[in-house]
C-alpha cells in the first residue's frame, strides 16, 4: 500500500473516532498515533503520519464549509444520516480537492472510492462515487468560466 494510501485510511479512522467520541482532537490524537505505531517504528519518519496529519488538521480548520457541501450535494440525506465512515470519506475527499490541489481530483476520487469499499457498506464505493464526481464537476465548471490569471500581452 502507497503512504498516501496509508495515510488517507489513518486520517478516515481518526476522523472516525472524533466523529464518534467528540472529545478534544489533539489529546485522541497522541493516543490514537500511540495505537497504531509499533515500538520500532517511534520517533522514525513516517511519511504516511505526516500526510494522514496534514488531511486531518486540514479538515477540522474547514469542517463547516465542507459539512455545507456535502449536505448541498446530498440532498435526500441529512449529513448525521449519513453512516460514519461515508461522511467522513467525502470530508477527505473534499477537503482534498477543494484545497490540496498538488493531487488530481480522479486520483482523490478512486482513493476515496477504493477505501469506501475497504471500510465502508456494500454501497458506499458508489455513494461517496456520485458525491465526489459532483464536487469534481462544479470544480470543472468554476475553471472553465474563471477569467484567465494570465497577464495580457503587448497591444
Amino acid at each position: 500500500m502507497g503512504k498516501r494510501r496509508e495515510g488517507r485510511e489513518a486520517a478516515l479512522q481518526f476522523l472516525y473516532q472524533v466523529d464518534v467520541q467528540k472529545e478534544d482532537i489533539d489529546a485522541q490524537l497522541a493516543t490514537f498515533w500511540a495505537l497504531r505505531t509499533s515500538p520500532e517504528q517511534v520517533g522514525a519518519p513516517n511519511p504516511a503520519r505526516d500526510f494522514a496529519e496534514q488531511l486531518l488538521h486540514g479538515v477540522v480548520e474547514h469542517r463547516e464549509t465542507i459539512d455545507e457541501k456535502i449536505s448541498q450535494l446530498a440532498k435526500n440525506y441529512e449529513l448525521q444520516r449519513i453512516s460514519t465512515v461515508d461522511r467522513n470519506i467525502l470530508r477527505l475527499g473534499i477537503y482534498e480537492m477543494l484545497h490540496r490541489r498538488e493531487t488530481p481530483p480522479v486520483v482523490v476520487i478512486n482513493e476515496c472510492i477504493e477505501i469506501a469499499k475497504k471500510f465502508g457498506s456494500e454501497d458506499s464505493g458508489r455513494f461517496v462515487n456520485g458525491i465526489l464526481d459532483r464536487v469534481c464537476a462544479d470544480l470543472r465548471r468554476k475553471n472553465e468560466t474563471a477569467p484567465s490569471q494570465t497577464a495580457p500581452g503587448p497591444a
